[in-house]
């Protein structure tokens, strides 16, 4: 008797069905000896984390199935209209290493960004100075940050004045956006 077309010579390991080669099954998965077919690979690859292209393990701390631009996104992602939601925090950080030198910054929640960056400095030496609530913590910042970059040196996010300046420019923010809600 002959046999015509591929025949399978192993078995999904997960759902058990036979194997064939260019159907159901990759040749790449058949080098790497991995005898999963593609409608179960599908399965497994929706419970991976992958944080910009990269795969994370499942014994990662922050570990949650999906595909995300960042940790960042992938912490914020089960909270509903996260994006979408325009309140927050605009806030100050200084650092003594820029001495001279304030960064205003926008956050959901101000404190949790400012230990963020602890993490990138050995002395733990960033300050959060100054905190204030919004209703809309994009368009503060931004106006915030123009109008100190007219006044001001900049570079990205951080301008070199001194503290109190960057607070009266926040303040006068903040308050044109209250008058006008």
């Amino acid at each position: 008797m002959e046999t015509h077309g591929q025949t399978h010579t192993r078995d999904c390991i997960d759902c058990g069905t036979g194997l064939v080669l260019g159907e159901n099954w990759t040749g790449a998965r058949e080098r790497q000896g991995k005898y999963v077919c593609k409608p179960c690979w599908h399965v497994r690859d929706s419970q991976r984390m992958y944080v910009n292209g990269k795969h994370i393990s499942k014994s990662h701390p922050l570990y949650k199935a999906g595909k995300y631009k960042g940790f960042e996104d992938a912490a914020f992602s089960s909270l509903e209209n996260y994006k979408d939601n325009p309140q927050g925090q605009v806030y100050i950080i200084t650092n003594p290493a820029w001495e001279g030198w304030v960064k205003v910054g926008m956050a959901v929640d101000a404190n949790d960004r400012a230990g963020g960056y602890q993490t990138s400095s050995p002395y733990r030496d960033y300050e959060l100075v100054y905190v204030v609530d919004t209703e809309d913590r994009r368009a503060t910042e931004a106006e915030t940050h123009a109008r100190l970059g007219e006044l001001f040196e900049q570079r990205n996010e951080w301008f070199k004045c001194d503290v109190e300046m960057a607070k009266r420019i926040i303040d006068g923010v903040t308050g044109e956006y209250d008058e006008a809600c």
